[in-house]
Order: C-alpha cells, then structure tokens, then sequence
C-alpha cells in the first residue's frame, strides 16, 4: 500500500468529484460560468465535509495560480499583527493570476481584534483579491463579517455516501470489503470524509491478506464488537439491569469508547424502531447489517421492551458523555433510571 494519506490521494480536484455538496457546487459554478465572481465567500459545517477542498477547487476554476493562493489557520494565526499583514498582502498585485485567494481556516478562531481588521479589508478589497473563510462554528463569527460573505452551508454526507466512498476507496487501493464493514467504518467516522478515510487507512495497514472484516475494523478503532452491542440491547429490552451494566463493565475493561459504544447501539435501536413501526424499512438495512444482526434485530423489533423513550432517553445520554468526567456514568444513571427497580 502506498505512504500517501488516502485523504489527500482521493482529495477531489474537480466540482464533478465532489460529493454531497451539490447545493453548493452548482452555485459556485453558476456564478464562475457568468463571471460573477464574489470578493468573500463563507463556508461553514462540520470538520471533513469539504469546506477547504472546495475552496481550493473555487481558486483554481477562476484561474488563480498556485503562486496566488494563500492558505491561514486561523487557530494557529488569530491575532491582529497576523491579519494585519494579510492586508498589507492583499494590497499587492497577483503574480500570475487575475485573482489572489486567500483561504482562512477555522476563520472562528481569530480574536475581536483581529475581525475587526479583517472587516476592514472585506469592506474595501481589491478587485483582485477573493476571500474564502471556512469555518466549523458559524455561531461565532461576527454578524458584520457574515453580511459581508456570500454563505454556503456544507451537509454532513449521509452513511450511504460515505459507505459507497469508502467501498470505492477500498477498491481502488485493491482490497475488498462488505457492506456491513463499510457501514461500520461509515458510522465511527460520524460524517467526516476525512476520519473515514483516516480510519480506512489503518485498517487496511493492518488488514491480513486484500479483504477487510468486521473484526479488522474492531481491533483498529477499539469499537465494540456487534455481540456486546446485542447484549447490551438484549438485557434492555429485557428489562435486566445487572447484565446492562455487566456489558458496560465489559467494555470499559476492555478500554473500549463509551460513545462509541452508544453509537452503534443507537444505531441498532433505530433500526428495530423503524422495523416494528414501518417493516417495509428493513430492506433499507440488509446491506447495512450482518445477516446475523438483521435477525436479531428483527426480532428485537417484535418485543415491547425496545420504546420510542428508550431511544429519546438514550440519545440525551449520548450528548452528555463528553461533558462527564466518569464516560460511562451518564449511561450508568440512564440504565438505573430506566430498569432499576
């Protein structure tokens, strides 16, 4: 296997590569084919959802040279001296291109000073210069530099999205891997291209052979494997405490992620719901479980221990984990509200 970060390798170059951003895609290559170019752009979503590849796809399809194009992290380069020799910069005339970009990451992360300098060069830019700031907290953004920056929302990509990604990367890298598998690593990922080719990339560093298991996927990313999931779901449907906890136990012994662990049995609960509610759902999940958890959970489904405030109760949890010092105990409360007796 090739030393190249798979997310840099399969990085989109072109708008046609990129995936699930189509709402923004079309816009901008709308504006590009009418020569309507905009001086601030603001792109804002979650980590790994495309934000700077986008951007830096923008700058090359207005023509914008390598040598004119600047890239800043904010997070690393957030006071005013640092914006204030962005500005002296942007003064200057492009080297090759009709247009310098700048692209500022993770814009969130300047201080008040240093949006107020940067409001200074978006009210008055040059006709040369174009802005794209990209940011994973919109919220904190300054309301004068947000009405100053024509803004695109990029969405998280859907688990199929991301499961056909990760399939189609995994091919082309020569391995292969089942759905289940690929939904697996589609789920740990939690919406983020990035983590999901990140974690890709050490399974198939590990993976014995050119087929990627379950089992592969488990022993690189300490998820929890689909028994304790099912014995978990088991002893909640059943009403039994102990072995709830039991499973808990189990899994932080085995130095597993509580909220991993919650992930994947919310997933699982979602199913069963929808399958007891709406059966024609379940072929929605032949491809996403193991044939063997699909008849787990479609038999799970036909119990009444599983309930729409099991779910609502365990996803309020699940909010809760990165806020305790103890990860397992927001769980732990949960279960003894709900089953204790």
């Amino acid at each position: 296997m090739e030393s190249v970060v798979l997310y840099r390798k399969y990085r989109p170059q072109k708008f046609k590569e990129v995936r699930g951003q189509e709402h923004v895609v079309s816009v901008l290559e709308s504006a590009i084919k009418a020569g309507n170019i905009g001086h601030a752009y603001l792109f804002s979503g979650t980590r790994g959802t495309g934000k700077t590849t986008v951007a830096r796809i923008f700058a090359r399809e207005i023509g914008c040279d390598e040598k004119d194009l600047y890239e800043m992290d904010a997070a690393s380069n957030r006071g005013i001296d640092d914006i204030r020799e962005l500005r002296d910069a942007v003064a200057t005339l492009p080297f090759a291109s009709e247009y310098k970009v700048y692209i500022i990451d993770e814009v969130h992360m300047l201080t008040k000073d240093a949006f107020n300098a940067l409001l200074k060069t978006l009210e008055e830019p040059p006709k040369h210069a174009v802005f794209v700031l990209a940011t994973t907290e919109l919220d904190k953004l300054p309301e004068t530099i947000i009405s100053r920056c024509e803004t695109h929302v990029f969405r998280k990509p859907s688990q199929e999205m991301l499961r056909d990604m990760i399939v189609d990367t995994a091919k082309s890298e020569g391995y292969k891997m089942d759905q289940p598998s690929a939904d697996l690593v589609a789920i740990l990922s939690e919406g983020s291209y990035r983590d999901a080719h990140g974690i890709l990339q050490k399974v198939l560093t590990v993976s014995k052979g050119k087929s990627v298991e379950a089992g592969d996927i488990e022993k690189v990313t300490g998820a929890p494997n689909s028994r304790l999931v099912n014995d978990f779901l088991s002893a909640l449907s059943g009403g039994e405490l102990k072995d709830a906890l039991g499973v808990i136990e189990d899994v932080v012994k085995n130095n597993l992620s509580i909220k991993t662990f919650l992930t994947l049995v919310l997933h699982k609960l979602r199913a069963t719901l929808l399958m007891r509610f709406a059966p024609e759902q379940k072929k929605n999940f032949e491809e996403q479980f193991s044939k063997e958890d699909l008849e787990f959970l479609e038999d799970l489904s036909k119990k009444d221990g599983i309930t729409l405030d099991t779910l609502g109760r365990l996803l309020k949890t699940y909010d809760e984990i990165p806020r305790s010092h103890i990860p397992q105990l927001p769980l732990e409360i949960t279960l003894m509200e709900m089953l204790g007796r």
